[in-house]
């Protein structure tokens, strides 16, 4: 997860797999270790669109941008870094092992 105000990376866990609670607890730990945001950019996918997600974060007043390039609130820069970092020479196809893919600068 990266604060898209500041670039700096806030969350970064690893899983085996992707679900709505995974991203829930996430959601929580950075918010709590950073403060409750107001607006999450928010894609399609089903863990960002699960209801426990939606639900934490109309909890918690959160709102989610679906917004996309052209769009007055949309923030270029995010997007630049993830195509960025997964078009990267240096980034791997696959990881040996789930405890491989978690570096240990980013705690999950």
């Amino acid at each position: 997860m990266i604060d898209i105000h500041s670039r700096y990376i806030v969350g970064g866990p690893v899983h085996a797999r992707e679900s709505g609670p995974l991203a829930e607890n996430m959601m929580r730990e950075v918010f709590g270790a950073n403060g409750v945001s107001n607006m999450v950019q928010a894609d399609q996918v089903a863990s960002m669109a699960s209801k426990s997600v939606a639900d934490l974060l109309k909890d918690l007043q959160v709102t989610r941008s679906h917004s996309r390039p052209k769009i007055s609130n949309d923030n270029p820069y995010s997007a630049a870094w993830f195509k960025t970092l997964k078009y990267a020479p240096v980034f791997p196809d696959r990881f040996a092992s789930l405890a491989d893919a978690r570096p240990s600068w980013l705690s999950s």
